[in-house]
């Protein structure tokens, strides 16, 4: 068993040391239960994504995990880049944050954005050229992993 210097003070009943031990292996197991193949690779980032079906609405799910952090309330936009088809998808929600993990010392962060249903057919590995995130002050460009 790995032990770190948080997990001897956790053990000693110090609080940030717990919260950080329990951050940890929130991140690291969400990170771990990713289902989904990487979809898209950046220098320092990877993507992965789907798409779901939610009462009638149609998302894209991403989970970026890497050096990408952020914590807004102003939203994102996923600009993607395909054969024949330019899309820009809003994020569903306004707010959210990446959640750090000591351990790999990278982040993870979850963001949904809204799709037509009839732009969901063209979210294809094999169709789609390239990705732009844009949050904040954060430009990320991602090609698409082709197999």
């Amino acid at each position: 068993m790995k032990f770190s210097i948080d997990n001897i003070l956790a053990a000693f009943g110090n609080i940030r040391a717990m919260e950080r031990t329990h951050v940890d292996n929130y991140t690291e197991d969400i990170i771990n239960s990713i289902e989904d193949e990487a979809f898209a690779i950046s220098k320092e980032n990877v993507l992965y994504a789907n798409t779901k079906e939610l009462g009638g609405f149609y998302y894209v799910i991403t989970i970026i995990v890497g050096s990408f952090k952020i914590k807004t309330m102003k939203g994102a936009t996923l600009s993607i880049e395909g054969e024949n088809f330019n899309l820009d998808l809003k994020s569903d929600t306004e707010e959210f944050e990446s959640d750090h993990s000591n351990v790999s010392n990278r982040f993870i962060t979850r963001i949904d954005f809204q799709i037509e249903k009839e732009d969901v057919k063209k979210f294809d590995k094999d169709r789609i050229k390239s990705l732009r995130l844009i949050a904040k002050k954060h430009v990320v460009d991602f090609d698409t992993i082709q197999e």
